[in-house]
């Protein structure tokens, strides 16, 4: 009888563990899904829209780099794709007095 006892905590016990794990990774879901859609608000504007403020920040903190496409959500912020002298490239979210947002 005491085994049978002690079995059925263990089986309930990780029964419980399963349910926990599946709630973390719902949650991880939908905060990825929560950022997914934050960047997909961004749509695609003419470099010459882009403030000025923006476009000096980027001449100052990267020297050499050219703008290839900007992007403009509804909060007034800009994803820039930039690419550098040596090569490289990147995007940057900045808003529209050039400071940058981390994301």
């Amino acid at each position: 009888m005491k085994k049978l006892f002690i079995t059925s905590v263990f089986a309930l016990g990780s029964l419980t563990a399963f349910a926990q794990e599946e709630q973390a990774t719902e949650a991880v879901e939908t905060a990825t899904e929560a950022v997914a859609q934050e960047q997909d608000a961004f749509s695609e504007v003419a470099l010459e829209e882009v403030p000025e403020a923006v476009t000096t920040m980027v001449a100052t903190n990267y020297p050499g780099a050219t703008i290839n496409a900007a992007h403009k959500n509804e909060a007034n912020q800009y994803k820039l794709e930039v690419s550098l002298e040596d090569g490289t490239s990147g995007a940057l979210i900045v808003d529209e007095e050039g400071n940058a947002i981390e994301q």
